[in-house]
């Protein structure tokens, strides 16, 4: 318009006028033109607009000291998302979308991470492997009404006081109860040496739960703590050892499972330790190869399990390298990746029950939603706790490098 007028204004000064009718005629065509254009240039959003879209919210860390744990649970959100990348909800087929928020293994920066999938749009949200960041990031998922599906936040404190957090894994108390119950049934175990990181919730919760379980028994339990970065642990090793505890209790990180057990591995430990869910990852397997320690710990499934999932998720990492990498450069099935396939699952079950995506919606429907996964039969409580009664215990073989079943143990001993 502005170059049109400055040439009529040109044309003007040279003594020459259009006439009115013809300026009128040029401008409508211009106008014409103007807007042709404009829907050229936006013809490939319009059409990309049909496309409906669900957004899963991937709360997880994929950075920081429980990276590792993080993207072996994604793993298995992912492997879902490719095998069923689509819904039909309602007469119409919308794509899923998986939508990732790195909580960084902090509770700091938890919240944030939580609001950046709020803002996103997300309708319903996985997550997190990890309970103190669930804890943290949950109350802003209950903030913008959006239910949260936790997958292997273990500690009763996720779902305590908020009511749009659920989760499929079982509990801590559980849990605990499982593996004292184990200590004494296998090793006659008397005296039990109890670690973990101080101030930091799961651990601190699991070994409550343990010492509680074990002194009823009529168990002698010695606790401490170790501070937030420590990266030494010669001095308590040597403490469970001069104490002469029968088996140590180490629900730890990833990270200061592998220091701990190299390091025991280099003082001649002879008590066995038990591990929670954390410890099953094969950087700790790595740790231990080789070693004449006896790891044994409690999950959520053990490979052999499901032989479909088993074959279909070998596949899905020997041929993507990403998938490799986040599997930590081999195909050894940890427990969180077949749990993070159910998630993803039990969400689009909620889906389907309430034939929406809509947030709202599935809040509703998720507490009678029911499904059987991979790692079992899944349904939630009225507080949205999973309805779990097994627990997997396994054993490192150090020779083989590999996980071998133990047994299969309910929280009573059997």
């Amino acid at each position: 318009m502005f170059i049109l007028q400055k040439h009529v204004s040109v044309v003007s000064g040279c003594g020459f006028e259009m006439e009115e009718k013809k300026m009128k005629r040029l401008l409508a065509i211009v106008l014409v033109l103007a807007m042709a254009l404009s829907l050229c240039a936006c013809g490939g959003g319009a059409s990309a607009s049909k496309e409906k879209v669900i957004k899963i919210g991937v709360f997880e860390p994929s950075s920081g000291d429980s990276a590792s744990g993080g993207k072996k649970e994604i793993l298995g959100m992912q492997y879902a998302n490719s095998q069923v990348p689509e819904i039909e909800l309602n007469g119409e087929t919308y794509k899923i979308e998986l939508v990732y928020g790195d909580n960084g293994s902090s509770t700091d920066k938890a919240p944030s991470a939580a609001s950046s999938l709020v803002s996103a749009g997300v309708s319903v949200v996985l997550g997190s492997y990890g309970s103190g960041v669930s804890m943290a990031g949950g109350p802003k998922f209950e903030e913008a009404g959006i239910p949260a599906i936790g997958v292997t936040c273990t500690n009763p404190n996720v779902t305590a006081g908020n009511s749009y957090y659920f989760r499929i894994c079982f509990l801590d108390n559980f849990q605990a109860d499982v593996l004292a119950n184990f200590a004494m049934d296998k090793f006659d175990a008397k005296v039990a040496y109890c670690l973990g990181e101080s101030g930091n919730e799961y651990d601190q919760g699991l070994i409550a739960f343990f010492k509680q379980v074990f002194e009823a028994a009529g168990g002698t339990v010695i606790t401490d703590s170790f501070p937030n970065g420590n990266s030494d642990f010669n001095s308590y090793l040597n403490k469970a050892k001069s104490e002469g505890a029968d088996v140590i209790f180490t629900p730890v990180s990833i990270a200061y499972a592998v220091q701990i057990i190299k390091q025991a591995a280099s003082l001649g430990i002879e008590a066995p330790f038990l591990g929670s869910d954390t410890l099953d990852d094969n950087m700790v397997l790595e740790a231990i190869a080789g070693t004449p320690l006896q790891l044994y710990v409690s999950t959520f499934y053990q490979e052999g399990g499901a032989a479909e999932f088993d074959a279909g998720i070998k596949e899905y990492i020997n041929t993507n390298s990403e998938a490799l990498a986040a599997n930590g450069g081999n195909d050894t099935i940890s427990a969180v990746t077949a749990m993070g396939y159910d998630a993803y699952f039990v969400a689009l079950e909620a889906m389907k029950k309430a034939d929406s995506g809509d947030k709202a919606a599935l809040m509703q429907i998720l507490p009678s939603v029911t499904y059987t996964g991979v790692s079992g039969a899944i349904a939630f409580d009225e507080v949205g706790d999973a309805v779990r009664d097994t627990a997997y215990i396994k054993t490192a073989d150090t020779a083989s490098g590999t996980w071998m079943l133990e047994t299969v143990q309910t929280g009573s001993g059997n």
